[in-house]
Order: C-alpha cells, then structure tokens, then sequence
C-alpha cells in the first residue's frame, strides 16, 4: 500500500491548501441556464462565447454529419481517417484566415493542446531553436515547449522591451515568439502588432494561440489577426472551434509549406486518431454563423454586455483585471476566500468558477467570469449586484 499512501498524502496536502478540484455534472445543453448537480444554475463559466454550442443549425449540422459519415473516423489522418469533412473545413478555415497569411492552408486537430504541442515540436525540432515565450501563457504552449527540447526563454507579460534584448542577443537558427492573443486568465489582448514587426526584424516565427479570439474578435469574426489587421508570411496562427465556434477541435493556419511540414513531421498529428467527421461538417455551418450577419450581431450583443457588466461592477476591496473582452477576471487573493465567495454565487444560483495556482500565480486566486451572446442584460446585471454585495460582507 507504500504507493497509495504516497498518492493519499498528495491528495490531503491538495485539500489542507484548498487546492482541490471538483467536477460538477451538468445534463442539460450548454447554455447560460444549466441543471448542475441536479440544480439549477445561472452560468457564467463557459468559452461558449457566441452562444452556438446549442444552436439549432449546428444541432442539426452535427446530426446530418453523423448521418453522414458515422460516429468516428476510425484511425489517424495519415491512415485512413481523413474524410471529406475534414479537408472542406480545412480549405474553409484556409479561406477565412488566408487573407492574413501567405499561401494559407490550414490544419484540423482534435484540440487546440494538441495543435499547440505539434507546432512547437514540429518548428522547434531545429537542434538549434530556440522559443520566446509569453510569461502568462496558456498550459498547452508551455508543455509544447519543453516536448520541443529547445532552448526556452520566458519574456515578462506583454514586455516588448524585454523581448527585444532577447531576440537580439540570439544566434538561433530557428527562432519562435510564442504568446496567447486573449490571454485565458485575464482577459487582455497581447500587443501582436507590436510582436509581429519583432519577429519581421529578427527573422522569428511569431505563434499565436488565438484560442479566445477566433470568432470574437474581427469584424467577421477571424480573430486576432483581423482585429488587428495583420498580414505575414511569419505568422503561425491556432484557433480553436470548441470555444466561440461551440463545437470542438482546433486548427492551425500558415504558410503551406509550414502545415506540409506539421503532417510529416508533427507527432501529435500522425499518431492521434482524427476527430468524428460529424464534428468538422457541424464547424461548416458554425464558421457561416460566425461570418455572417447573424455572427456579426451576436458579437455586437456580446460586447454591449461587456459594456454593460463594467459599468454595473462597483468594487472596493477585490481587484477587476482590466478586459475589454468576454473574460473577466476578479482577483479575490487567497484561495480560502475565493472558494467562500464562490459558494456565496453558487447560494444566489449562480456559477462562476474559481480559479486557483497552478492556474495563476500563489495569491492570485480570482473569479473568472465569462460572458456569452447567449447572457441577457438583465442576467448580467444580476451577477454585477451580487457580486457588489458579496464583496461588502
């Protein structure tokens, strides 16, 4: 029993530090009003932030494709496990990212983990690169660095000064600048245009993880980089398509030569059973959503309750992470008081998660509320005075 013992002493240490996680089982569709654990909640909790992981076309588009193409795709893509729906959502992705790349292609995963582990283990596989990486970047591109077994430096948080000094001192003959757009914790924005012209001056791959851009962010709805306007054959672009496009998976988006590389040479591609083709004709129809009018104005919608929740939060005591996207994050301190102040919402019949270290750093325990075009004004409005009062008691 030494070997369970030595797990149980884990586990007691995780809850004597209020670190412990509990998964909460949800039986009804992902929408702003749950059944959880049997409850119901008011949830402002998931990256569903367009609202379409239950809408009726993509329901619809999911079920045509099962009918389609069946449950699973039965093996890898270098196998005998890519179909048709694949290759139409790659070329589709292609097409509503090209215009910011070079000769645009674009890859489908089957989580945006993944994506991240292949283009830092495929770009990175040079016995001489090296990566910069952003300090307060997401857990996927952190591990993808260290499986790309090159040399890594980490910058500090949107520090371009510091980067500088580091690209410059570097002989590397493959070098990547490697951040989030939306960064998942706090909810700002990296300055890529600022980061893109460093990597054009040093001759570096600039990666961006736009996990909580794609589909938010852009007049239509392409992200980080129609957000910004940015256009380089440098750039290496994932998005993900579980969050804002309400399905699952990932891509990523560069030049063609960079995703013919990923295929020959990206272990999390070739060795991963390729995701049901189902999933890639639903994402068909939700990037027609997300570019199209209806996109457009649930976007709109979105931010107006972005506007609306800063106007209405009225904190003296905890500290609101300036956001102006649909991640806000309130830093409570300990991980004792977050937990409290978490089950005070869930006693209101709210949801919000709370977040603890590893995830952010020691004392920065924090609510992260995530706003959704399915929320209403008047839910939003009930989560700003509950969370008013509870920080007075």
């Amino acid at each position: 029993m030494k070997l369970i013992d030595a797990i149980e002493r884990q586990l007691r240490q995780l809850d004597e530090q209020s670190l412990t996680r509990e998964r909460r089982v949800i039986d009804t569709p992902c929408k702003p009003r749950l059944m959880v654990n049997g409850r119901a909640l008011l949830a402002f909790a998931s990256n569903d932030y367009l609202g379409l992981a239950a809408h009726p076309r993509v329901v619809d588009a999911l079920r045509e494709g099962a009918d389609l193409y069946g449950a699973g795709s039965g093996a890898s893509h270098l196998i005998s496990g890519h179909s048709l729906a694949h290759q139409r959502l790659e070329d589709r992705l292609a097409e509503f990212v090209g215009a910011h790349l070079e000769s645009a292609r674009a890859l489908s995963f089957c989580t945006g983990y993944m994506a991240n582990l292949a283009i830092l283990t495929t770009l990175g596989a040079d016995g001489d690169a090296q990566i910069f990486s952003e300090s307060l970047n997401h857990a996927s591109l952190i591990d993808g660095a260290r499986l790309a077994r090159a040399a890594v430096k980490v910058y500090p948080h949107a520090d371009l000064a510091a980067l500088g000094a580091l690209l410059a001192a570097s002989n590397a003959t493959a070098k990547l600048v490697v951040t989030d757009s939306v960064f998942s914790m706090d909810g700002d924005i990296a300055p890529l245009p600022e980061l893109l012209a460093l990597c054009e001056e040093h001759g570096a791959w600039l990666v961006i993880d736009d996990a909580h851009g794609f589909g938010v962010l852009g007049a239509h709805g392409r992200g980080a980089l129609e957000h910004f306007n940015l256009r380089s054959p440098n750039i290496v672009y994932m998005g993900t398509l579980g969050k804002a496009a309400g399905v699952g998976g990932a891509f990523v988006a560069a030049h063609a030569s960079v995703i013919e590389l990923m295929i020959q040479r990206g272990r999390p591609y070739i060795y991963t059973t390729a995701a049901p083709p189902a999933l890639a004709h639903a994402l068909m129809t939700s990037i027609d959503i997300i570019g199209g009018d209806e996109g457009a104005s649930r976007r709109a919608h979105l931010q107006s309750l972005i506007a609306a929740f800063d106007e209405q939060i009225d904190l003296k005591r905890w500290q609101r992470v300036p956001s102006a996207t649909a991640i806000q994050a309130i830093v409570i301190g300990t991980n004792e008081e977050v937990l409290r102040i978490g089950a005070g919402l869930h006693g209101h019949g709210l949801w919000v998660p709370a977040i603890r270290p590893p995830t952010v750093p020691e004392g920065t325990a924090r609510l992260r509320v995530t706003l959704s075009a399915a929320h209403t004004h008047d839910e939003v409005a009930q989560l700003a005075a509950v969370l008013n009062d509870l920080e007075r008691t």
